[in-house]
């Protein structure tokens, strides 16, 4: 049943193409290791190479069992294996971040390093649609918009997700029913993190008390509001090059006039656009940040700094809206 759905998934998506050359982030627990799977199964259908990309964070005392494993797995199966070992307390505490965005980020460099290194053109990761779920929970809580209701895509650039539409229940079954023996976090156990609380007790309490199949109706609403986001980003793609009047690496400049006659919306995602050009990401910011610049593009004057070190300056000139990239060096 997961092969299948896992392949109806590649489909629908267009996740994988013949020839890919896919790096696979493993772990070594259920999911990915039923992702990995699944991907050599198939690997000779659509000629695919695989690489795999194993962290070990040094977090628990099991971590270098999960290594051996994942190691031991890509041996038998002929697949080459890259191996970081990374002390994620240590830079968390040096990042000043949280373990658990530590983690993140250090899984995510490596990625895009040995993506880079075999020269291959996706990377995929073994999320579900439980995780998706737990996601847009979490997403909720923080105050987020409609677009972090879509929560995690199948594809997204580089990045492929073939589980996305699979449950874990389903997944666990696949492992048992193929002698996988994955291997599995404890800390998973361990309500410390809000995504444990959600998962271990706010899902199972819905479930319980609400609705059985809560984790599908999430992933139904997951994905009309993708639809409607897409929509919605496609008029504003559109509006964005209207208003438009000059964008290189260093600023963008637009229409003051004819950026104030815009819909609400479209303003607000047009700010996204432009910041996500000149910067690459709309990492921080904010409704906050979003307000005032609206406030300042009616009042046609004075200028704001964004961005978490205020290296995007946006301010107004010659009646027009300029976003700049600031050199800080």
């Amino acid at each position: 049943m997961l092969e299948e759905e896992v392949l109806n998934t590649i489909k629908e998506f267009n996740l994988i193409e013949q020839n890919d050359k896919i790096v696979v982030a493993v772990s070594g627990g259920p999911d990915s290791i039923s992702l990995l799977n699944i991907l050599v199964k198939i690997r000779k259908t659509y000629n695919l190479t695989l690489y795999v990309c194993h962290v070990n964070h040094l977090l628990r005392e099991n971590a270098n069992i999960d290594e051996e494993f994942v190691k031991n797995y890509c041996k038998e199966n002929n697949i080459e294996c890259f191996v970081k070992r990374a002390d994620i307390h240590k830079i968390s505490k040096e990042e000043k971040i949280g373990t658990e965005e530590a983690g993140r980020k250090v899984r995510y460099e490596f990625f895009d390093e040995i993506l880079e290194k075999t020269i291959s053109n996706k990377i995929a990761i073994a999320h579900n649609k439980n995780d998706n779920a737990e996601t847009i929970l979490l997403n909720m809580i923080r105050g987020a918009g409609t677009s972090g209701l879509i929560g995690i895509e199948a594809k997204n650039g580089k990045y492929i997700r073939p589980l996305i539409k699979s449950e874990r229940k389903t997944i666990e079954k696949y492992c048992e029913e193929n002698n996988l023996c994955p291997r599995i976090d404890e800390t998973n156990k361990e309500n410390i993190y809000n995504r444990n609380k959600i998962r271990n007790v706010i899902i199972p309490y819905i479930e319980k008390e609400f609705n059985p199949n809560f984790i599908n109706t999430v992933d139904r609403l997951s994905s009309i509001v993708k639809e409607e986001e897409d929509f919605i980003k496609k008029i504003a793609k559109d509006e964005y090059k209207k208003v438009l009047i000059e964008k290189n690496n260093k600023y963008i400049e637009l229409n003051l006039k004819e950026f104030n006659k815009l819909d609400l919306v479209i303003k607000k995602k047009i700010i996204f656009l432009c910041i996500n050009d000149l910067m690459g990401s709309t990492k921080g910011i904010e409704k906050i940040h979003v307000e005032d610049l609206l406030k300042l593009f009616e009042n046609n004057i004075g200028n704001k700094y964004l961005m978490p070190n205020k290296n995007l300056k946006v301010c107004m000139k010659n009646k027009q809206i300029y976003f700049e990239k600031q050199n800080l060096a």
